[in-house]
């Protein structure tokens, strides 16, 4: 009850009151437990407004940042969706619970490893998790009808969009190293159209279409 409590809280404070109106978000984020995917250490912090470290100089995004994000992918739920980052899971969960199919990509194994087992612990089987560089995308599993970065790159990855299905949507974080403008893709017949969400700061998206190691 009182993670349920804490997840209300986060949901009309930090979500609604920031204008996410997506209904389906706000219900996955009431509902998705966010102290699962954090540090023992950090659980009470869990619901607050601000990213965690997870380890190996990776962290988990602040609430309003997933929700944004999420949002802006505009899912219905039967769409096949590629994220690139999965880091602690947390936003690959809230993805499991509004599309029909999830590929996700890590470049840290221990990472991905503990991924796994969380997912499989919460019961979220539609997920397919990969180690490699996340840049280059999944061209196997093609196209996608959404696709998310959780990580700043210096550009929009050209593999990513190569892969979105037509009408489909691309959310990277674009810029230096120090800020980024969240971007939206969308694939139209016209070609792409680019919105600019606003500022946001991200890790490095390493990889060979992102930052060099």
């Amino acid at each position: 009850m009182e993670f349920a409590t804490a997840r209300n809280r986060m949901v009309e404070s930090q979500l609604v009151s920031r204008g996410i109106k997506d209904t389906r978000v706000l219900e996955t984020m009431r509902k998705v437990p966010r102290h699962r995917f954090v540090e023992e250490a950090l659980v009470s912090q869990a619901y607050n407004d601000h990213p965690l470290p997870i380890g190996e100089k990776q962290t988990i995004s602040q609430p309003y940042m997933v929700a944004l994000m999420t949002e802006a992918l505009e899912l219905q739920g039967d769409e096949k969706v590629l994220e690139i980052g999965t880091g602690s899971a947390y936003q690959t969960a809230i993805l499991a619970e509004l599309a029909e199919k999830i590929y996700s990509i890590e470049r840290i194994r221990p990472l991905s490893i503990k991924a796994r087992r969380i997912l499989d612990e919460l019961g979220y089987f539609n997920v397919v998790l990969k180690v490699g560089d996340g840049t280059v995308g999944a061209k196997d599993e093609a196209p996608f009808n959404a696709i998310i970065v959780t990580a700043g790159s210096p550009e929009i990855p050209q593999p990513l969009v190569d892969q979105l299905a037509m009408g489909g949507r691309l959310v990277v974080p674009v810029g230096d190293k120090y800020t980024q403008s969240l971007m939206r893709v969308v694939l139209t017949k016209e070609g792409i159209t680019k919105t600019d969400l606003g500022g946001c700061r991200f890790v490095d998206l390493l990889g060979r279409h992102g930052w060099k190691e």
